[in-house]
């Protein structure tokens, strides 16, 4: 049935972006970080951003109709592999000998908090499609009884 699997819809969605979120979190928390300890290379830590893919009905292995969808899924992470942020501060231990300089993470603040808006948004709409089927649902079910 049709209003059920919207249930499994929303939630689907409601998954896909409280992991970006997590994801958006993780980003901002390592804003700083300029390696891995015991990493001889002294890569900062890369940014990392979802790839989200629909769940197709053929996937599930139910069969075709009007609607193709069965919701969504992060299919895999993305590495942000543009260049580190270069500060130069040579006292850090983690400068470079040679130039001062410290690589940082590329990540900006601003695009991260704008991501965490549209992640919010997203499960937020989610949330109320949730409601709204539980609602149609619970009027069906009272239907039924009188």
């Amino acid at each position: 049935m049709a209003l059920f699997e919207s249930f499994g819809i929303s939630a689907s969605g409601m998954t896909a972006n409280r992991f970006w979120a997590d994801l958006i979190a993780n980003n901002v928390a390592n804003i700083n970080s300029t390696g891995t300890p015991g990493d001889p290379a002294k890569q900062p830590y890369r940014r990392q951003v979802p790839v989200f893919g629909e769940i197709l009905r053929q996937q599930m292995g139910a069969e075709r109709s009007a609607s193709p969808g069965l919701g969504v899924r992060v299919t895999r992470l993305a590495r942000d592999e543009g260049e580190p942020r270069l500060v130069y501060d040579p006292g850090h231990p983690d400068a470079d000998p040679a130039t001062g300089y410290v690589a940082y993470p590329n990540i900006n603040i601003l695009n991260e908090m704008v991501n965490l808006i549209a992640a919010t948004r997203a499960y937020e709409a989610n949330v109320t499609v949730l409601e709204a089927a539980k609602g149609m649902a619970l009027s069906a079910l009272e239907m039924g009884r009188g």
